[in-house]
């Protein structure tokens, strides 16, 4: 909690990388891969039909592939290719952008629900079980991101990239921020920085604290998230029928 207290920056530039220093706790260092390990596997099993039926939708909808692949910048600046179920038509990274627009038409029928449910990042707990995800921990990002991180920013990647932190709650709904136009252009100019320095503190103050706290944030956020997603569309439907 003194971690968080301590910093209090509005931009990248003012931070004083003197206090990140959360990184170096050996909770990040040991207890944190460990508590991954144990239960990345356990949700595994737990959600194995889940998974199963995750897949069989998207072939059914899309095809081939059920992954979503793609490179990112990881722990230590490791390069890695992520685990997502795949939510959007083949080669949509050759369609469009790194970020998703609002109402993005690359976006599938199957992948619009599993984006409003979260669903798609269950496969993440194969990123988990390898070692290069964490359930806490900074988004990750684009290579082309990374590798342009300077000064305060390259703490971001002294910590493994996760599936939730503080800046994910924060921008839990980044679609309809950088909305329908230019979404990666809006993305750069008004999203990243804002993003990065909610990662830079992830990296001061992370702890079992910090990681409990963001878990509890990021299940209430997306249970409101995906009852809000069924009941618009109920409406809708509602709508449609009447």
């Amino acid at each position: 909690m003194r971690r968080e207290q301590n910093f209090n920056f509005n931009t990248v530039d003012e931070v004083d990388v003197n206090i990140i220093t959360g990184y170096k706790g050996i909770y990040n260092r040991v207890f944190k891969r460990m508590i991954d390990i144990i239960l990345s596997l356990f949700f595994l099993i737990l959600l194995s039909p889940v998974i199963l039926l995750v897949a069989v939708a998207i072939i059914i909808d899309s095809g081939f592939p059920v992954f979503y692949r793609a490179q990112r910048g990881g722990y230590n600046n490791k390069t890695f290719r992520i685990f997502k179920f795949r939510t959007m038509v083949k080669n949509a990274d050759k369609i469009g952008g790194g970020t998703t627009a609002l109402n993005d038409s690359r976006i599938t029928k199957v992948g619009n629900f599993l984006r409003k449910t979260k669903l798609d990042e269950v496969a993440n707990l194969i990123s988990i079980i390898k070692g290069d995800m964490s359930f806490i921990g900074p988004r990750p990002e684009l290579l082309k991101y990374t590798d342009a991180y300077e000064g305060a920013e390259k703490y971001i990647l002294k910590v493994r990239p996760g599936i939730t932190d503080y800046s994910s709650i924060e921008f839990i709904n980044l679609d309809e921020i950088v909305g329908a136009e230019n979404a990666d252009e809006y993305y750069e100019k008004y999203v990243l920085k804002k993003k990065n320095l909610l990662r830079i503190k992830y990296a001061a103050t992370v702890s079992l604290t910090t990681d409990l706290k963001l878990f509890w944030f990021t299940v209430w956020n997306v249970i409101k998230k995906a009852l809000k997603f069924i009941f618009v569309r109920k409406e809708k439907d509602g709508v449609l029928n009447a």
